[in-house]
């Protein structure tokens, strides 16, 4: 490791939705020759496993109020000014040309840190509504990299439209060609984040038992679901006769993606992000229970574009989605349409467009100190 490199500190929490786009980035800073640290607490250290073993990992003191009783609660603040403190005494050692926060509590000491120290500094935010440690340092840092577009900033506050880095392997199948729907054998892809979701277990095996028989023999159904619902939905495919794959995890996602004339998901938003550099129809359903409701923002892009329709849980009934079923497979022409929209949106370069902003961060600091 060249010690006199650039250092790029990476603030991140604990969740995939926070790291997948942080290891994004320090693939590609280290690339590019930069050295990179990433900043995190003992549980986000713990999804830390992807990262290229060249990135060294610096566990900090951080906490969250949103758990545990009144104890935990109460010392909340003394664990981030831990962690703060530490942080601070790591960056005036250990001088980072550059530090970016992906969100997440455990990116807070990092982040508070950098400002302290005026590092140049930056935040990253996947979903279209800004998340609550990232709108504490909206209008702290020097820039606001957007993965969802558009997104939702504090009054004053601009951001730029970079896309969230996805994986190599989608980027590999990035505008993979879409056979439209036909009288022939049609994939359908269901998934409701890593363990599935209880409500797409309930509704969409009877959306598909609704759709007239010519259009559910060519179905083929692979899904997501709760380890505690695989048998049931499983069942329920094979009562009606169509052939499905029941799973609670596809470690093959981009290649299901890829092949799917349809897909029904979540609306989180590296799924997003999936859809738009594949380019493939999709029904969404945001998570109703989210705070901010990031994930119907999460899908007002591909909506708009006419990418994706969109079914808030209020409305996800089997005979609902059945009919926008068989309004994309129904109709070829259309849902090449929404592909080639979905596609529109695309930034597979998103993890490139994110590391020229830190390198021009960086450069410009040094530029104003030199003058």
């Amino acid at each position: 490791m060249n010690l006199n490199a650039p250092l790029l500190v990476i603030a991140a929490g604990g969740t995939g939705g926070h790291m997948f786009p942080a290891q994004s980035l320090a693939e590609e800073m280290l690339a590019r020759g930069w050295r990179v640290k990433l900043s995190t607490d003992a549980r986000g250290a713990r999804y830390s496993g992807g990262f290229p073993k060249e990135v060294e990992v610096e566990q900090l003191s951080s906490a969250t109020f949103a758990r545990g009783g009144l104890l935990a609660k109460a010392v909340v603040p003394l664990r981030i000014a831990a962690g703060v403190v530490g942080a601070t005494f790591r960056m005036w050692r250990d001088r980072p040309a550059a530090v970016v926060g992906f969100g997440g509590y455990p990116a807070i000491p990092a982040m508070a840190a950098a400002f302290l120290l005026k590092k140049p500094r930056m935040i990253h935010e996947q979903n279209g509504v800004l998340g609550r440690v990232n709108q504490v340092f909206a209008s702290r840092v020097d820039a606001i990299a957007c993965g969802t577009w558009p997104t939702e900033l504090p009054e004053g506050v601009q951001g730029w439209h970079v896309g969230n880095p996805v994986r190599a392997a989608i980027r590999d199948r990035a505008g993979a060609g879409y056979i439209a729907p036909g009288d022939y054998p049609m994939s359908v892809l269901v998934m409701g984040g890593s363990q599935g979701a209880r409500i797409l277990s309930d509704v969409v095996p009877a959306a598909i038992a609704a759709l007239p028989e010519a259009s559910r023999a060519n179905i083929r159904v692979a899904q997501q679901a709760r380890p505690e619902d695989m048998e049931r939905v499983a069942q329920a495919y094979a009562e009606q006769g169509v052939d499905a794959e029941v799973e609670p995890f596809f470690h093959d996602v981009p290649r299901r993606m890829s092949e799917a004339q349809l897909v029904i998901t979540r609306a989180g938003a590296s799924t997003i992000a999936d859809l738009s550099v594949i380019g493939r129809p999709s029904i969404l359903v945001p998570l109703a229970i989210a705070i901010r409701d990031e994930q119907t923002a999460n899908a007002r892009g591909l909506a708009e574009v006419g990418a994706a329709i969109v079914m808030p849980e209020s409305k996800f009934t089997p005979e609902t989605l059945a009919e926008n079923i068989q309004l994309v497979l129904d109709h070829p022409q259309g849902a090449e349409q929404m592909a080639r929209a979905a596609l529109s949106l695309g930034k597979p370069e998103a993890a490139t467009t994110l590391a020229d902003m830190v390198e021009d961060l960086a450069a410009r600091a040094t530029t104003t100190k030199k003058d």
